[in-house]
């Protein structure tokens, strides 16, 4: 039996195996400039699975990319969609007079937010 980790394709894309962790996951981090150790720990990869991971992003950085790109284009698609359809319940949440048991913090709060709007002015 083969124990040695590997980049397979799932149904969550990219990801290493023995694990649920995607390279997109990884490329998240590698966009931001995150030292390479603090994305090995972050991910708590041993450090065969996080070489073969980065071999694998640094021989096929182009296809990387791309998946990475689209993953991120179809988060932004979901998150825009969600959005619309609960706008309207976000709206009526809003409105919502604050539960009995947070009425002192709530008044505190509209206190201090018009203190506040007052200095500002």
């Amino acid at each position: 039996m083969n124990n040695q980790p590997f980049i397979t394709r799932t149904e969550r894309g990219l990801t290493i195996s023995g694990t649920r962790i995607t390279l997109y996951q990884l490329m998240d981090y590698i966009h931001t400039n995150y030292p390479r150790p603090l994305i090995r720990h972050q991910f708590y990869l041993t450090d065969e699975q996080f070489d073969v991971a980065m071999s694998y992003i640094d021989t096929h950085y182009e296809e990387v990319e791309l998946e990475y790109q689209t993953v991120l284009q179809q988060a932004e698609e979901i998150r825009e969609y969600w959005q619309e359809q609960n706008k309207e319940r976000i709206a009526d949440i809003a409105k919502l007079p604050p539960k009995p048991e947070y009425q002192a913090t709530w008044q505190k709060l509209q206190e201090r937010k018009a203190k506040r709007a007052a200095i500002s002015q």
